[in-house]
């Protein structure tokens, strides 16, 4: 398995993992988690199982679960409190949410690096096909942890022809282009949005294969 994700690749057959090209250190058990979420993304796997696989036969608490977690996310740059790659599911376990893709030379990338996006400052969100739900809760798709924004703030409904996004009675309100709005608005590539006091902006890339500049998550 060999699979690119925001500035880090990750290769079982080397058992490596790079960030920004460099080596990044992980222990055999947290290379192995990052393994596991990896092959079941996007789907979340409980504590027990990965207790379970992790230290077979050896009982061991939640704290070394969690320790490991943090080795992870540590090596991949994810800041828990506004996770890009490693989700914690409260109760349960923990999943990778990240946009991973097949590294060159395995599958074609085309389709993850097309479609609408949002881009903030630091980062970037692929909008998936229905409902975008932005808010600080942790189910929400664009997840921003900012006490300006709602648990569940604004939604963006993707088409197959167009993009639309409306205001979720958020506290703090939405606008688009320095506009608050009262109803579902129409985007086009290039609009500002401001969620709270968080500026977005809308973006469409549409481009070939055989010309595509990759968006690189911050």
């Amino acid at each position: 398995m060999q699979l690119v994700f925001g500035d880090c690749e990750f290769d079982t057959g080397r058992r490596v993992l790079l960030r920004h090209g460099r080596l990044e250190p992980l222990s055999s058990r947290a290379f192995q988690l990052l393994e596991l979420l990896l092959e079941r993304r996007p789907e979340a796997i409980s504590k027990a199982e990965l207790l379970a696989q992790l230290w077979p036969d050896t009982f061991v608490s939640d704290a070394s679960l969690h320790n490991l977690v943090a080795e992870v996310r540590s090596a991949l740059g994810d800041d828990p409190r506004l996770t890009r790659y490693i989700r914690t599911v409260p109760r349960y376990g923990y999943a990778f949410h990240g946009d991973a893709r097949a590294a060159s030379g395995d599958v074609p990338p085309a389709e993850p690096l097309q479609g609408p996006r949002l881009i903030s400052d630091t980062r970037e969100w692929r909008l998936v096909a229905g409902a975008n739900v932005v808010g600080r809760d942790r189910d929400c798709a664009i997840r921003i942890d900012s006490a300006t924004i709602s648990r569940r703030h604004a939604r963006l409904v993707v088409t197959t022809h167009q993009t639309t996004i409306e205001d979720l009675a958020s506290k703090n309100g939405t606008h688009v282009n320095g506009r608050p709005i009262a109803s579902a608005v129409v985007l086009t590539d290039g609009d500002a949005l401001q969620v709270g006091s968080i500026a977005l902006t809308y973006r469409v890339i549409d481009v070939l294969p055989s010309t595509v500049t990759i968006l690189r998550q911050n």
